[in-house]
């Protein structure tokens, strides 16, 4: 029996000793993104004739392959001479090996630097195979010439996007495991912070808002804010051990005073409504505190509705927050019932009392979008003018004729792959003709 045991205990798998290295096989991808800007593209259409383009300057992915963008004004070819050409071209390889990579292309939008939702080219997570020297991978009607000049120049330029993800298959030997350590835990600095302003010890310095006094350290509140150095540590330093501060709510301040010792709100902050942020927005920018504005900023934009969007607007506009105001205007143009919505409002007649500038806004972009919208629809009905992916398979890139900078350009490595960020844009109402001669009959009444 004891026989029969020894047999079977021989079938189970033989345990491995720690100290024999492992090797582990692992996919490596690099992204880069290289921004390129177009500038005097007039001259360029006029001055190229088809097939006939020009080059970035060459840059690096991960440090072993080289690439450069080319950028044909009037298209690469005959077939394509109603369209800007864009291709990513393989430039150097390690060793003359071959590169797999993922390539797509964005539009940026020359006010905000975001990529535009209609002309978003996405590599979608298909791997490309660059056998030589050469090889590239892009779109022959990357941008109609109409629609490129009627829409995407701004003082004669625009910004093109070329995203290429390198991925790399490698062969790693592990070494011998280490001796268990404690794992080293994250960083405790906000919490220590956050207890020394509740303790109140070595505090120097009182702040009396609307009837509650808070002990703070002078030092700490200079650091944060260019306002408070000013004001704690100006020539009335000696007399600066007492601050009153009007014009805002005791609630609002104690917040405050959290983000600038832990530099970041409440919980229970965090979960409020519009109104603290919109209040919080305010005193960040009172005190020149930017990172506790855009956070309050964020805040807002995911509380945008029809109760808010004008108080928010005006807001924004107040206060300089560009994307906040944008977002804002988008909001506005998502339907007729929005807009109505929005109208209805007191917000909104405060709106147009306090600032009429805004109302012109609105108008002029209800106009504009209108037109575009309508420019948009025509195109995309046209099924003649598809997109098309071309590569390497079955035909050559004609070589730029010069060999030039295009404006200026700029490259953003990651060494891992981001997930897509959420467009938080909203659609445009195909129809707008009607609420513009709302918001006039409105405005005339009030």
């Amino acid at each position: 029996m004891a026989a029969g045991q020894a047999a079977l205990s021989h079938q189970h798998p033989v345990a491995v000793h720690q100290s024999i290295p492992n090797t582990t096989l692992r996919a490596s991808r690099t992204t880069v993104q290289h921004v390129l800007k177009i500038q005097g593209y007039s001259w360029m259409s006029k001055s190229f004739d088809t097939g006939k383009g020009l080059r970035s300057k060459s840059f690096y992915v991960g440090g072993t392959t080289g690439w450069h963008i080319a950028f044909y004004p009037n298209g690469n070819r005959v077939e394509t001479d109603d369209s800007v050409s864009v291709f990513a071209v393989l430039d150097d390889a390690a060793a003359g090996r071959a590169v797999e990579a993922e390539i797509g292309f964005d539009v940026l939008d020359p006010t905000t630097g975001e990529p535009m939702p209609r002309y978003r080219r996405p590599g979608a997570g298909v791997i490309r195979r660059f056998a030589c020297i050469g090889a590239f991978c892009g779109y022959e009607n990357f941008i109609r010439l109409e629609e490129l000049e009627e829409f995407l120049l701004k003082d004669d330029c625009f910004w093109v996007r070329c995203n290429i993800t390198v991925v790399e298959f490698l062969r790693e030997t592990a070494p011998p495991p280490r001796p268990v350590v404690a794992a080293i835990p994250p960083p405790d600095w906000a919490q220590h912070f956050g207890d020394l302003l509740r303790s109140k010890q070595g505090a120097n310095v009182m702040l009396d808002v609307g009837g509650e006094t808070f002990a703070a350290h002078r030092c700490v509140l200079a650091a944060r804010s260019p306002v408070f150095e000013a004001e704690l540590y100006g020539a009335m330093e000696e007399r600066n051990a007492y601050v009153r501060i009007d014009d805002m709510r005791a609630e609002v301040f104690r917040n405050l005073l959290h983000f600038a010792y832990t530099d970041e709100l409440p919980p229970e902050t965090i979960e409020d409504g519009a109104a603290m942020a919109q209040d919080l927005l305010k005193a960040a920018d009172r005190y020149d505190m930017e990172r506790l504005k855009l956070v309050c900023e964020d805040k807002l934009w995911t509380h945008i509705d029809a109760s808010t969007a004008a108080t928010t607007l005006l807001l924004a506009e107040q206060h300089g927050c560009h994307r906040l105001r944008e977002a804002c205007f988008e909001f506005l143009l998502t339907s007729s019932t929005t807009l109505n919505a929005v109208m209805a409002t007191d917000g909104f007649g405060h709106l147009c009392k306090s600032n009429p500038g805004l109302l012109k806004d609105i108008l002029s972009k209800l106009a504009t979008h209108q037109d575009r919208r309508r420019r948009i629809q025509q195109w995309e009905e046209d099924d003649n003018h598809g997109l098309v992916l071309r590569t390497t398979e079955g035909d050559k890139l004609p070589e730029p004729t010069h060999h030039m900078h295009l404006g200026c350009s700029r490259s953003i490595e990651t060494h891992t792959s981001s997930s897509e960020t959420p467009d938080r844009r909203t659609p445009i109402h195909p129809d707008l003709t009607r609420d513009i001669a709302t918001i006039i009959s409105w405005s005339s009444k009030n």
